[in-house]
């Protein structure tokens, strides 16, 4: 994740009201509680934009998963009951059966993400588990999470 990621980077959006059992004892949002922001999104996206659903014969696994809250380098906002948070979606790499999604969230109104992160997605067969082409609707949705630069650089 650039420290220039703005709301501007990102293509598709989903609206969050915390709650208060996502705070922990520190009174901001739970690590953990990211990832469920990310799923939401995500799942939300392909649900919505991409003609899955929950008995679609192509599922997506999870192969590895990352969250930037802050680092040495970077400070990125705690978020905390009662925030409204924007979660917003793109597609960084549209691989031939895989995808990998970066995430970003923003408090309500804001431009810079309290938190960046993502996943990667391998699509199977739902019964045999093994990795296959995405299906025509899956790959041109997710196409148009691809900003023109990541594109570019995804055929290089």
């Amino acid at each position: 994740m650039s420290s220039k990621a703005q709301r501007s980077s990102y293509l598709f959006f989903l609206s969050y009201r915390t709650r208060w059992s996502d705070n922990d004892q520190y009174s901001h949002v739970n690590n953990s509680i990211y990832y469920h922001l990310f799923d939401s999104v995500v799942n939300a996206y392909l649900l919505q934009q991409c003609e899955l659903s929950s008995h679609s014969a192509q599922i997506g696994l999870v192969v590895s998963s990352h969250c930037q809250v802050s680092t040495s380098t970077n400070f990125f906002s705690p978020v905390s009951f009662p925030q409204v948070l924007d979660l917003g979606l793109r597609v960084v790499k549209l691989g031939t059966s895989s995808v990998t999604y970066e995430v970003a969230v923003f408090e309500q109104g804001r431009d810079v993400p309290a938190a960046v992160g993502g996943y990667t997605h391998v699509f199977v067969e739902r019964a045999s588990r093994k990795s296959e082409p995405m299906a025509a609707a899956l790959r041109e949705g997710l196409s148009r999470l691809l900003s023109v630069k990541e594109s570019l650089e995804s055929k290089l």
